[in-house]
């Protein structure tokens, strides 16, 4: 359990505060995340890295010379938004390019994906290694459908000692694409995780149980067993990872980096009595052990477990792991030299800017916060049922980083009210404040659909019902554009069939308000049948039988939310 804390709203933002005040001498605060308070080489790529909190040392740990040049850190277990990935590669960047790396989960790679198009359309020239180490989330046929766990480390690490040598942006993400395509990592609980504030872990295992193959974020296992000894898991663990020896590698003779992690309740003791019988497995097998780390290096806030990776190294592979890096969690080799930044060298301003609009548009801008606000309500009376939703087969957090995301986005519309924005404005605002607040999954896409909903609405009058249809329809295309579809378990289940309900009452005749009625009622019966559906998208399909019997929260949420909206639209309607 997390006992020390404020509000646990704010602990993610506070624990990175006091991060950086306890390492200056390596980082600085930057928006979205921290960042070298050294400098760097002109020219110099940067290797930025990332994912949500709750992992330390990942990722904010991981940053300094000889390793990351900065590191974008989302809220608990929820990836950074594309804006605070941005900001943190634009105070990193030194005019070599960035490459971004970070775990494969569906939220970091919309986000991370979505700071490259914008950083790309600023001339800054981007690459991305998505690490896949976690053999037990896909198979090897299916590898880059797996996970990032501890495995990040070798990744991150091979990145950044190849970005100190000077090399290019090109070369420094071939040899960290290869470093990804040779480890391998496998991992075991003991007990879940808890949030701070959660009164249960966001799963349980049973007494003298461990489950195996959980992910870092509160998944859990794809299967159970009974505790071993500590022979016992170093056998499971290395005969795992021994099983799957990378393409063109002999394991006779190879050289091999082992890591054993500890994902934060293990004590360090522990980890030693199981490392003694890795190292004499990896022996017998006639692997060559190089430069081992036994430690916390990716953990998964108070969780007791461990993991194994296996970084089977060649020649250039060794000597980039060698190379000295200076980290406030990581240290390696000899010193590098480093001169601070100026102090005046600070964070830019964050945030969007947009017009006012006519008295008429500033009138709908109002209704909007109204609606904005009504959702904010519905999100808090029902955060914790949707947080257990999501815990069936996902990491629970789904009602947190949804409150996060309404209640930025009703304090961005509220404060943008003020200036006389119009309808398109607001929504502009509010999409930025979500997307860039909630983080996750669910933030880019209601931030995606709030930007497409206002580029229709404009700033100049009151939509007409045909109007509003076109912005709804609008907003589906960009959330359909992440890549989800119907019949995939996902808030497009219920979102669809609002598009099509809506659009099919207007051109049928309806008023905006009688539309948006029925389409509610259509979006509320298509997520109560999510219930039947298999999950085939994010971190649920790892466990999807699990998810049979239980509505998707996503689409659950989302028709809350239009449920509520509906009567602001009557209200509005009736003046």
């Amino acid at each position: 359990m997390t006992r020390l804390f404020n509000d646990p709203a704010d602990f993610a933002d506070e624990a990175a505060d006091g991060f950086v005040l306890a390492n200056q001498r390596w980082v600085r605060r930057v928006h979205g995340g921290v960042a070298r308070a050294t400098t760097s080489p002109d020219g110099t790529v940067a290797v930025v890295i990332g994912g949500g909190s709750g992992h330390y040392p990942a990722f904010g740990g991981l940053v300094g010379p000889g390793l990351a040049a900065g590191a974008a850190m989302g809220n608990l277990f929820a990836s950074p938004s594309a804006q605070q990935v941005a900001g943190v590669a634009r105070a990193a960047e030194h005019g070599g390019g960035v490459l971004f790396s970070y775990g494969n989960y569906a939220g970091d790679v919309l986000n991370f994906d979505a700071a490259a198009r914008a950083l790309e359309e600023d001339g800054i020239p981007v690459r991305t290694v998505v690490v896949t180490d976690d053999v037990v989330s896909a198979p090897a046929d299916r590898a880059a459908e797996r996970r990032g766990i501890a495995g990040d480390l070798c990744v991150f690490k091979i990145a950044g000692a190849a970005a100190e040598e000077g090399r290019t942006l090109d070369e420094v993400t071939a040899v960290a694409s290869r470093a990804n395509d040779r480890t391998r990592s496998f991992g075991v609980a003991f007990s879940g995780c808890s949030l701070p504030g959660a009164s249960e872990p966001l799963f349980e295992v049973p007494e003298r149980r461990m489950a195996i193959g959980m992910g870092i974020h509160g998944e859990r296992g794809i299967d159970e067993a009974d505790v071993p000894t500590a022979d016992g898991l170093a056998s499971l663990l290395v005969s795992r990872l021994l099983d799957e020896v990378p393409t063109g590698v002999a394991t006779a003779g190879a050289r091999v980096v082992p890591i054993l992690n500890g994902l934060g309740s293990v004590k360090y003791e522990e980890l030693f009595v199981v490392y003694r019988s890795v190292a004499r497995l990896l022996d017998e097998a006639g692997v060559v052990v190089v430069e081992p780390e036994v430690g916390e290096l990716v953990t998964s806030f108070d969780m007791a477990g461990v993991s194994l990776t296996l970084l089977w190294l060649d020649e250039e592979l060794e000597r980039l792991w060698a190379a000295p890096a200076d980290t406030p969690a990581f240290r390696k080799g000899g010193a590098i030299a480093t001169e601070r930044l100026p102090e005046s060298e600070l964070e830019a301003a964050h945030g969007i800017e947009v017009g006012t609009g006519t008295a008429e548009s500033h009138e709908v801008a109002s209704r909007i916060a109204a609606a904005l606000a009504a959702a904010r309500r519905v999100v808090d009376e029902h955060v914790d049922e949707l947080g257990e939703m999501d815990a069936i087969a996902g990491d629970g957090d789904h009602g947190i980083g949804m409150q996060r995301g309404v209640h930025a986005a009703d304090d961005a519309a509220r404060e943008a009210l003020g200036r006389d924005v119009g309808a398109g404005g607001l929504l502009a605002v509010a999409a930025d404040a979500w997307s860039d607040k909630a983080g996750g999954t669910s933030g880019a896409i209601w931030g995606a659909a709030l930007e497409a909903l206002g580029r229709v609405v404009g700033d100049a009058s009151r939509p007409s019902s045909a109007q509003v249809a076109e912005a709804v329809h609008a907003a589906t295309s960009a959330v359909l554009a992440f890549g989800a579809a119907p019949g995939d378990k996902t808030m497009v289940d219920a979102l669809v069939p609002f598009d099509e309900a809506f659009g099919s009452a207007v051109r049928d005749g309806a008023s905006t308000a009688d539309a948006w009625r029925s389409a509610a009622s259509a979006a509320r019966e298509a997520a109560d049948a999510t219930a039947d559906l298999v999950p085939r998208k994010g971190r649920a399909k790892t466990h999807a039988e699990q998810a049979v019997g239980t509505r998707d929260p996503g689409a659950v949420s989302f028709a809350l939310i239009v449920e509520t909206v509906t009567s602001v639209i009557e209200e509005g309607a009736a003046r």
